[in-house]
């Protein structure tokens, strides 16, 4: 069971990415003096906290809704986030890439730091696959939600002392540090894949 946890935990952590949202955010908040600086990290975290529990809540009860199988929602599931993975590995890093996406200073709390920095769309998909209804106990979802939101608030303390650690750090350190989350996340996402296509074809069987 703390094997599991700690599996989570991780997985969660390569997903959400804390460390490849400082940078986004100290960019996104160089306009501003400390005390704003943490309402926005404080805010972003909340609203990205919001959003996946909306999607852990009702996700799956939407793509039933469109009558989508369990094994084709395992196996598109698994596609965007390796996809998503791939971007971490051989893209320009998630720090950069959503960089370029701030346009408006005063309204960064929620673009780009609470969505896509935080609340990423391969951090959506993947609470939604970790919180299946068919695959998992209620107990067990309810132990998966509360590991998403205590990596959400880790991201919420490491962007309050966003400065210190870029310093310790640094930019580059962290660009690492995202590709090899990268590339947990694209393991996962693999797994997923075959797990769908194996559960397809022994219906077929």
């Amino acid at each position: 069971m703390i094997a599991e946890i700690i599996t989570k935990i991780l997985f969660l952590i390569a997903v959400i990415d804390p460390l490849g949202s400082v940078p986004v955010y100290l960019e996104a908040t160089k306009h501003f003096d400390h005390k704003h600086k943490r309402k926005i990290a404080i805010r972003a975290s909340f609203l990205a906290s919001l959003i996946l529990l909306f999607f852990i809540l009702v996700g799956q009860i939407i793509l039933e809704g469109m009558k989508v199988s369990l094994d084709a929602f395992q196996i598109s599931g698994g596609v965007i986030l390796f996809l998503f993975a791939l971007t971490m590995i051989f893209g320009e890093g998630k720090p950069e890439s959503e960089k370029h996406l701030i346009k408006d200073y005063k309204h960064v709390t929620i673009f780009p730091v609470a969505i896509p920095s935080i609340a990423s769309p391969g951090a959506i998909m993947a609470v939604v696959l970790m919180t299946d209804n068919h695959l998992y106990t209620i107990q067990e979802q309810a132990i998966t939600t509360g590991l998403v939101m205590l990596v959400i608030f880790l991201t919420m303390l490491l962007l309050i002392g966003a400065n210190i650690v870029q310093q310790k750090i640094g930019e580059y350190g962290i660009t690492v540090i995202s590709k090899i989350m990268g590339l947990i996340l694209a393991s996962y996402a693999v797994q997923s894949i075959l797990s769908g296509l194996k559960d397809f074809f022994v219906i077929l069987k």
